[in-house]
């Protein structure tokens, strides 16, 4: 399912406009973002929990040379499911 096909599936299941659940899905997404850069988590109960997670830095080789290069700490998202999402599943 691509965001199109998802903005649709929100619009049959609410009642709402195509473009009113895009906007809906935008701001969902823009509150997410915003809330894992200021180092948040936002969890949302039987759903999941979006959290940032610390990458140490480490070593690591150039695939094509085999040339070992340090790697730099860094920050990723995560998303751990909750139990009502695994339970579906």
């Amino acid at each position: 399912m691509n965001k199109a096909e998802f903005i649709a599936a929100i619009a049959q299941k609410s009642g709402l406009t195509q473009k009113q659940s895009g906007i809906a899905l935008n701001a969902m997404i823009d509150v997410i973002t915003q809330t894992l850069k200021e180092g948040d988590k936002l969890q949302l109960t039987g759903f999941g929990t979006f959290e940032v997670r610390e990458r140490a830095a480490r070593k690591g080789h150039n695939p094509s040379t085999g040339e070992p290069m340090d790697i730099p700490a860094s920050k990723a998202p995560a998303f751990k499911p909750g139990k009502s999402l695994k339970d579906a599943l």
